[in-house]
């Protein structure tokens, strides 16, 4: 039973959506629960082949419930298939009820036995399959589950969770206590929106999606209205990006502010300024320090460089731009602070990040016409909180900086998160570790700025700025994430924002 995505579904869904999903396909279209149970065996079954081809000696973990009998059913196929099956039960199975106990008779049927759990023959198994947890675990993992997740992630074998990693929180992607690391994670009916942030990203690996021929009209009949929450791919997003007219020159597309750069911190404004221009902005200048005025000039002519040490030197340079990129290495002194409200009483359109932010903590300030682009720290400050209250729950976290600023927030981290004017919230799972180094930042905002120039709308340029940055950030990582600098990203840039 091969997928019939080629790419991933965009929709995402919390833990109670897919479940109420399960209920009407099988309560009002009648579709036998276990015939979903031995489609999500099977479709597991056909990608751990699919991933691991050479892979002979198999051992499954069952927990209770439907999971460990998803686990089961792959058990028994792989069994059926010639494989080398080892089967562990972490719950008693004379207590399994439902479709599982279906399940149980399968295996049993399969010529194979459930034992319980031994950890010294995991490292012995070409693939571990995960069958412990569903969706619906809400609380820490102890006890025998925690020691049982701690030897599969110590064996350094592969492994396939069955519909999301053990441990991981469907809806926040938070570990609780700890939770298997896969390398593969099949899912289905619906894709769990905690697999796309926070740590569910690392934990869950590669995903593959299957809805088990679920009719499209389960999906319409949902009540469950949890707030709008979609993927973005870059394929969709960019197709704002027309092929240029023959006749078009640099005031077509539009004029770039970069504020910031206070002294020592020059290097921030110069890397957003230039992620703006190699973005496509038609022109690009930065008001920063006097002493440093000249010092763009040498490294990078294409980029206007203005000595700013007074309003009366930053109104002129506000009046030629359409965006303003406020923030990178700003700093918090009486200059940045001069500058920042000249900004903020401006009518153009801004993007904020940096200590521009910080220094936002302390105003009571809305506008949508503003993206706003902070990691956890800078979202703590924004919320009088602390990071990890922002970490608990990056999906709560950014609705309320939405709910406090009215404009698009971008919540930084891996699987940022992003919220439009209309609260609607989107989620970039491109993007890696080597992103997590200095000025990775300065050239988000930069970005994004560069594509506001241009004309394309403040909703949609915070998106794509956002699937431009990561997609970037991949590209760059191909000979090793560790070492990866932010100027990496510029020829990536370019090269993406012209296919």
């Amino acid at each position: 039973m091969p997928s019939k995505f080629l790419r991933l579904p965009v929709n995402l869904y919390s833990a109670g959506q897919v479940r109420e999903l399960d209920r009407i396909a099988i309560e009002e279209f009648k579709i036998l629960g276990y015939t979903l149970m031995h489609r999500a065996a099977l479709f597991s079954y056909i990608k751990l082949k699919e991933k691991w081809p050479k892979a002979r000696s198999i051992t499954v973990i069952c927990g209770g419930g439907n999971n460990a009998g998803d686990g089961y059913v792959l058990a028994g196929l792989a069994k059926e298939d010639g494989k080398d099956v080892t089967v562990y039960h972490l719950l008693d199975p004379a207590n399994l009820k439902g479709d599982a106990v279906t399940a149980y008779k399968y295996l049993h049927a399969s010529n194979l036995e459930s034992s319980s759990f031994s950890p010294k023959s995991l490292s012995k198994s070409d693939v571990i399959v995960d069958a412990i947890f569903g969706t619906g675990l809400d609380r820490d993992v102890e006890g025998e589950f925690y020691d049982v997740i701690k030897a599969i992630n110590s064996a350094s074998v592969p492994v396939l969770a069955i519909d999301i990693p053990s441990g991981l929180n469907a809806d926040t992607g938070n570990v609780m206590n700890i939770a298997v690391k896969a390398d593969l994670t099949t899912t289905f009916i619906g894709l769990k929106k905690g697999m796309f942030t926070a740590d569910g990203v690392e934990h869950s690996g590669e995903i593959k999606f299957n809805d088990l021929d679920v009719p499209k009209e389960v999906y319409e009949r949902l009540t469950i209205k949890d707030q709008s929450i979609s993927r973005l791919e870059l394929e969709d997003l960019n197709q704002v990006l027309k092929p240029r007219r023959k006749n078009s020159h640099k005031g077509h597309f539009g004029h770039v502010l970069v504020v910031g750069g206070d002294e020592g911190y020059f290097g921030a404004a110069r890397m957003a300024a230039e992620a703006a221009a190699r973005v496509g902005a038609g022109l690009v200048s930065v008001a920063t320090r006097s002493s440093h005025a000249s010092l763009l000039s040498t490294v990078r002519p294409e980029i206007m460089s203005h000595g700013v040490e007074t309003l009366d030197e930053l109104m002129p340079l506000i009046k030629k731009a359409n965006v303003i990129a406020v923030g990178p290495g700003l700093g918090q002194s009486e200059w940045a602070k001069l500058l920042l409200a000249r900004v903020f009483e401006s009518n153009l359109p801004l993007v904020i990040d940096a200590d521009a932010l910080n220094l936002l903590a302390e105003e009571e300030q809305t506008s949508a016409n503003w993206v706003m682009t902070p990691h956890p720290g800078e979202a703590a400050r924004l919320l009088n909180t602390d990071s990890k209250t922002i970490q608990a729950d990056r999906f709560k976290s950014i609705t309320s900086l939405h709910e406090k600023y009215a404009g698009p927030v971008v919540l930084k981290g891996s699987g940022s998160l992003i919220s439009d004017t209309q609260g609607n919230l989107f989620v970039c799972d491109k993007g890696n570790s080597g992103m997590s180094s200095g000025g990775m930042g300065d050239v988000l905002t930069g970005v994004i700025a560069g594509l506001i120039a241009q004309g394309i709308e403040i909703n949609h340029a915070t998106k794509l700025g956002v699937c431009l940055h990561a997609n970037a950030g991949d590209r760059a990582a191909s000979s090793g994430e560790r070492g990866m600098l932010a100027m990496d990203l510029m020829p990536h840039l370019r090269n993406l924002v012209n296919q």
